[in-house]
């Protein structure tokens, strides 16, 4: 089936009846192919991809209706989502807009109200995905367990069957995981997380107005998220002092920023190659020594 027929197939999908007036490819990430649609009714954004993993852009659908449902920052509205053995396409509202000298406050405050959204426990009701990862999500009463059990192992364990995780590497890591709790703080609460926020997965809608995309949601310690945040940039200095402003972050978060920085980069590992290794390997370097 080729691109043009999906496309009209999906309009029909969420009662668009009318024509396609024009269409073009638009950047989308690597992951999925991704369209901008004018129909005879409204502009959408459509994402395509064939033989997608289970419940792929359904889950996608959930986080974006969960941050929806929280009330604290924009993002798109999904319009519908349709997967078969052989294809998937999620149907999003078109935004578009540039930034203004009050987008990087904006997007600091609203990511700051995310924050301050708290759930019922670390995790998340369902498993979800970041990038093309399976990403394992369930209910735990401690961050500690969770960030072991839910973020780390499920990585170690990909990167052992992909032989990215010499036995030096698996070693540090037995260590690291042991000893979590000297690292991370006990009392911290269940915040709302995007859980995949780089500098890519935000966008600018009208009056330069921020909205987040492609999440990895779950509840964790709302540290997780800033940390990644200084990982590979995109974000700028406004936007931190706009989120300390509501969130300050704690007193000893530079003590424990990498370690959170290390599921992202076993992440990349695992994506990407040995390339992100000597990363991973520095920051164990840093918790757990030689």
């Amino acid at each position: 089936m080729n691109i043009e027929t999906i496309l009209q197939e999906a309009l029909q999908h969420i009662g668009d009846s009318t024509p396609i007036q024009q269409y073009r490819r638009v950047h989308g990430g690597d992951i999925n192919d991704s369209f901008y649609v004018q129909s005879g009714k409204q502009q959408y954004f459509m994402k395509i991809r064939h033989f997608l993993p289970p419940r792929f852009f359904e889950c996608e659908k959930t986080g974006l209706e969960t941050l929806r449902d929280a009330g604290a920052i924009h993002v798109p509205l999904v319009y519908g989502v349709k997967e078969t053995n052989d294809y998937g396409f999620l149907i999003l509202e078109w935004i578009e807009g540039k930034e203004t000298n009050k987008t990087a406050e904006q997007l600091g405050h609203a990511i700051a109200r995310l924050h301050q959204c708290y759930g019922p426990s670390f995790g998340f009701a369902e498993d979800n995905y970041i990038g093309l990862l399976p990403q394992k999500n369930g209910w735990y009463e401690n961050w500690s367990d969770y960030f072991r059990e839910c973020r780390l192992l499920p990585q170690i364990t990909l990167a052992e069957q992909k032989g990215r995780m010499p036995a030096q590497r698996r070693n540090k890591f037995e260590k690291l995981l042991s000893s979590l709790e000297r690292w991370l703080p006990k009392d911290c609460s269940p915040s709302l997380l995007h859980g995949d926020l780089w500098g890519g997965n935000w966008i600018v809608g009208a009056n330069g107005v921020p909205y987040l995309i492609d999440p990895a949601v779950f509840y964790g310690h709302y540290e997780f998220e800033i940390a990644f945040t200084e990982l590979f940039g995109g974000f700028p200095s406004r936007f931190y002092e706009a989120y300390s402003e509501l969130m300050p972050l704690s007193s000893d978060y530079h003590e424990r920023k990498q370690l959170y920085q290390l599921f992202y980069l076993l992440v990349h590992l695992n994506l990407f190659g040995e390339a992100y290794g000597g990363a991973v390997d520095r920051v164990l370097q840093r918790y757990v020594g030689e």
